[in-house]
């Protein structure tokens, strides 16, 4: 079907259809580009929303549970589907916005031209049909001329009144207009048959070829909007694979996630290596004296709400008494020493060096992951040094390859780093041993929480000695020998921390021994440790109610300073069971539990 022949009248309603079809191409344009922008828009907001939700710095610790892990390999897949979006959107420009705007402006030059030539055919039509009419009209009145001059030279012919030259005038006349409607019927026959020509010309030949040319047109611009389309289809499919791919990253990485694997790593992470509390033992009242009974009976209540920083509260009535002038200004080098020691003992990340402020058991996994460190940081080391002695060695054999002196440096400053590193590996090893020493139990805040024996407490003296209070007398041993208040000692004021019975007075232990009315103190029970401590410098006890100790031992901490410079220290002695008293708060390095 052609639209030449189809539609040889329909000049001006193909001429609005092409205007329209190529104004239709330009809306899938912006189509495309709306859509081209909303891809992008698409793409930028997914890296946004991964960059916003990748782990920060203080959640590194998270990342080594599997929930943790799959939601990071989640965000790389969402980075790389946004990749793809953009790589959509690339191609949309390049492939389709592009194309559509070169055969946009191609259809409209082209449209152009054949609505041109089409307009000049119909003009050069009309101008020989407006030939032809004028042929007619001039035919038509040459011929009417001729007739009246004919009926006029009959008249004159048959009027006998009118002389010879009147006649022969009307003659003459007659022929001139007869010549004239001829000439004019010759001229019309030409033009008629002109346009005839041009007509048929016109309408099979020369309007149909400019038709035709925009049919050419309209098609090619159908055929282009279905590939346009398909491109666009296409472009999608193209990046298809790889989101499907990516679509398969997130489902393998929520697979990975074990939540039996995460609950081991929780308790690898928090595990702190205590034991748990022992039965707390039955005391039975009837064997022991009123005063005894309501005594244990306060202490028990009290011990029950015993936390590892509870301690503190739980057992103190009264802050002590602060202790002046123990130390003279020759000391205060030392204190400031200690000040720098412990600064320095302090990581990166603000741990201890040998990370005791840690559990036991999360203390010893520090230690055992920064020997692991150190030990492949020595092995490298080892072989870079190894490497650069053969080297030395290879240019003293052969000079010409290179000066032996110019490694001696490289080689002195690896033996240097190496010695370092043994020095630290060995001082971690020290740490973890005194770690591994340290009983299990010992740390725990509630292992030593009832020191009763068969139901009946023991009690402390000013003098260090014990007292059994149940109703035999029989003695009992040393429990550790706590420290009870004095006056003129460190724990004068110390003392206050253990349950004061309400309006004693302070008086000996002989008195406290016959059950006089006055001030003495009990142990509610053996204290719970509140942490370690290290020993800095040496320290000899010189007071009353002090404990020496020697440089680098650790103790346990059992009372934090009140602000006096004293800190209450437990040591395990195995031939007495528990030793404890006040050092100074300077000489250590403490390590509370959390």
């Amino acid at each position: 079907m052609s639209w030449g022949t189809e539609l040889w009248d329909q000049y001006d309603n193909l001429a609005i259809h092409t205007s329209k079809g190529i104004e239709f191409l330009d809306k899938y344009a912006n189509f495309i580009r709306d859509r081209l922008a909303i891809e992008t828009e698409y793409a930028a907001k997914l890296r946004r929303l991964a960059k916003n939700y990748q782990p920060k710095k203080k959640e590194e610790d998270d990342n080594e549970f599997t929930s943790h892990q799959a939601f990071r390999n989640v965000l790389k897949e969402i980075n790389d589907l946004a990749g793809q979006r953009e790589v959509v959107a690339e191609s949309l420009q390049l492939q389709i916005i592009q194309g559509i705007t070169l055969l946009s402006k191609t259809l409209r030059e082209e449209r152009k031209k054949c609505l041109s030539n089409g307009t000049y055919l119909q003009q050069n039509l009309s101008s020989q049909l407006s030939a032809l009419e004028r042929a007619k009209r001039n035919y038509e009145k040459a011929y009417r001329d001729s007739e009246k001059a004919v009926d006029n030279y009959k008249k004159a012919d048959m009027d006998l009144n009118l002389s010879r030259a009147e006649v022969e005038r009307y003659k003459n006349i007659m022929t001139a207009k007869i010549q004239q409607s001829d000439d004019a019927k010759n001229e019309y026959a030409n033009q008629l048959q002109k346009t005839n020509n041009l007509q048929q010309q016109h309408y099979n030949e020369l309007l149909p070829e400019v038709f035709n040319r925009l049919q050419e047109l309209d098609e090619k611009r159908t055929r282009g909007i279905r590939e346009f389309i398909i491109g666009a289809a296409d472009v999608e499919s193209s990046v298809a694979p790889i989101i499907a791919r990516c679509l398969e990253g997130m489902v393998k990485a929520g697979e990975s996630i074990n939540e039996k694997e995460d609950s081991y790593k929780v308790i690898e992470r928090y595990q702190s290596g205590f034991t748990p509390p022992t039965d707390i033992p039955f005391e039975d009242l009837s064997k022991q004296d009123p005063e005894s009974s309501q005594e244990s009976h306060y202490n028990n209540v009290q011990s029950s709400h015993l936390t590892v920083k509870g301690t503190i509260s739980a057992n103190r009535i009264k802050k002590r008494v602060g202790i002046f002038n123990i130390f003279g200004s020759n000391k205060q080098q030392k204190i400031i020493e200690a000040c720098i020691t412990l600064k320095n003992s302090l990581t990166a990340d603000g741990q201890k060096e040998d990370f005791s402020d840690l559990p036991p058991n999360q203390r010893r996994k520090k230690l055992q992951a920064k020997i692991a460190e150190l030990q492949q940081k020595i092995a490298q080391e080892t072989a870079a040094r190894d490497g650069l002695m053969k080297m030395k060695v290879v240019y003293e054999a052969n000079s010409s390859l290179g000066n032996p002196m110019t490694v001696e440096g490289q080689l002195n400053e690896s033996e240097h780093k190496l010695e370092k590193l043994k020095i630290d590996l060995k001082k971690y090893q020290g740490y973890l041993e005194r770690a591994n020493q340290i009983p299990m139990a010992s740390n725990s805040p509630q292992a030593n929480r009832n020191n009763l024996h068969n139901g009946h407490r023991v009690s402390r003296h000013s003098n260090g000695s014990t007292e059994d209070n149940n109703e035999d007398g029989d003695d009992q041993p040393d429990d550790g020998g706590s420290l009870s208040s004095s006056s003129a000692s460190p724990e004068s004021g110390l003392g206050t921390s253990h349950t004061s019975l309400p309006g004693s007075g302070q008086g000996s232990a002989h008195d406290n021994a016959m059950g006089e009315d006055a001030y003495y103190e009990t142990e509610m029970e053996l204290l719970q440790p509140l942490g370690t401590c290290r020993a800095l410098y040496p320290f000899e006890a010189t007071s009353e109610g002090s404990i020496p100790m020697n440089e680098g031992e650790v103790l346990q901490v059992i009372e934090i300073d009140q602000g006096d410079g004293w800190t209450r220290v437990r040591r395990l002695n195995n031939t007495n069971g528990w030793d404890e008293g006040f050092v100074p708060t300077s000489y250590i390095e403490c390590t509370l539990y959390a």
